[in-house]
């Protein structure tokens, strides 16, 4: 039944599959792995036994995404020998050591002081036990610079040359790593993965101060998480800004897709806000549209000239309606964050920050939408690249392997049913551990932390002037 099935098409489903899986976990544990030491640094700081509690709550959940993030990225490094053999004859001169160092490196180091983190505060002190979760900290940073580096190089290769049977083989290692796009993309992914978490505790502590739970410590998580959105959202928005402008250099191909521009501008090209792209016809329908604000943005000129689709070959052309839409799902969530942000600070001023059930219901809703905007940054960036696997020198048709579609169907069906088994059975246990905050202790006259986190014993529930009175 499979035969009618591309196996290109199959095989590409298949990684976009177990990627999209995968990357949500990297994407959580980067930024919880650092929302750890930052706690543990408190509570070594302030001696507040509020951030030894968070700690300890957030850390199980750190410790299952950290898990189910290792065993879905081994097994999309098998597809490079199952389906991608070509792409790994090719490019593994370049992509091999890297992979390699990521493992040496970051791997080895994450897998040593993981077990101190989590089991050891009670056999090596405070202070080389902060360490540890220092250096897994570090680790899973280390991690997302080799793979970022990978991609990057990928996106835009560089300190290469072709030998005679058509490999890249290295012919500078820094200008591999620090390829022209790595900076941007680093940047942008690591500040990705904070704001991912941040919304993810944000909701965790919402949830609880609706719900009356532990205000002490629901308080203080979505506090800090509030502070990150709205000091780090505007810093994204940048960051992004920066890195289209580094793309529309080295692919501009990539930035035409998002815009949606299928016809060349020489005298200032519109920013089309939505529409629907239609490649047959090549143009958008039902555009809304702002003359000449897409040259503002990337040219800084109103009347600055931008390339369209139409210089482009057809063959050559990326999907342009996943682009455009995952670029505008994207940059929406982004501003949507910078919204939660600006309201928490006026909440923060008004002094309603904890009491603000509107602000609340919106961290809630927007709990999952880091992940979100990770996988449309992604399939913005993977999509837009093709049709090539290494851009402009080597075509994904010409990266598959020689196997028979139905093989690759076989096992795109049962990567789906033991991803959905597995890894559903995970996220459901991390989600009954985020609804099991622990009740706060009853206050006592020399229990700081209550105050410290601005809420007071009178909101607790039980005590009738709290907003949750029983």
């Amino acid at each position: 039944m499979f035969e009618h099935f591309d196996a290109q098409l199959l095989a590409r489903i298949q990684f976009a599959f177990t990627v999209s899986l995968h990357i949500i976990f990297p994407a959580f544990s980067i930024g919880l792995a650092s929302y750890l030491a930052v706690l543990e640094g408190l509570y070594l700081w302030k001696k507040d036994r509020v951030y030894l509690e968070l700690f300890d709550f957030w850390k199980t959940i750190f410790a299952v995404a950290f898990g189910m993030g290792v065993v879905s990225g081994i097994v999309m490094s098998y597809q490079f020998g199952t389906n991608w053999s070509v792409f790994s004859d090719k490019a593994g001169p370049v992509i091999g050591p890297l992979m390699g160092y990521e493992v040496l490196t970051a791997f080895f180091l994450e897998a040593g002081f993981l077990g101190v983190m989590l089991f050891g505060r009670n056999r090596v002190g405070p202070g080389l036990h902060f360490f540890a979760t220092l250096m897994v900290a570090f680790g899973t940073l280390i991690s997302a610079t080799w793979i970022l580096s990978v991609n990057s190089w990928m996106q835009t290769p560089a300190g290469f040359a072709m030998n005679e049977v058509g490999q890249f083989v290295p012919t500078d290692w820094w200008a591999i790593v620090f390829n022209p796009s790595f900076p941007y993309r680093l940047v942008h992914m690591v500040i990705a993965a904070y704001l991912t978490t941040a919304f993810v505790v944000g909701a965790v502590g919402a949830w609880h101060l609706l719900k009356g739970t532990a205000p002490r410590r629901s308080g203080k998580m979505f506090s800090m998480a509030m502070w990150m959105a709205a000091i780090v959202a505007p810093i994204q928005i940048f960051a992004g800004d920066m890195h289209g402008l580094n793309t529309l250099e080295h692919q501009p191909v990539k930035v035409m897709a998002m815009e949606g521009h299928f016809d060349s501008h020489p005298e200032g090209a519109p920013l089309i806000l939505f529409g629907i792209p239609n490649a047959e016809e090549k143009r958008v329908d039902y555009a809304i549209e702002i003359p000449k604000l897409s040259s503002l943005i990337l040219k800084h000129d109103l009347n600055a000239p931008l390339a369209g689709l139409d210089t482009i070959p057809d063959d050559k052309e990326p999907p342009v309606a996943i682009v455009f839409w995952s670029f505008r799902v994207m940059v929406a969530i982004g501003f949507a964050m910078l919204g939660v942000g600006l309201f928490s600070l006026w909440c923060r001023w008004k002094g309603t920050l904890h009491t603000n059930d509107w602000l609340h219901r919106a961290a809630l809703v927007m709990g999952p939408s880091g992940f979100v905007a990770v996988l449309a940054g992604w399939i913005t960036t993977e999509v837009g690249r093709q049709p090539y696997t290494v851009y402009g020198h080597l075509l994904t048709a010409d990266s598959i392997s020689p196997i028979a579609a139905p093989a690759v169907a076989a096992s795109l069906i049962a990567f789906i049913i033991v991803y959905f088994i597995v890894f559903g059975a995970g996220t459901y246990y991390i989600l009954r551990l985020m609804g099991r905050l622990p009740r706060d202790p009853l206050p006592d006259l020399d229990d700081g932390p209550i105050r410290s986190s601005g809420i007071t014993p009178a909101a607790q529930p039980g005590h009738h002037g709290g907003r949750h009175a029983h």
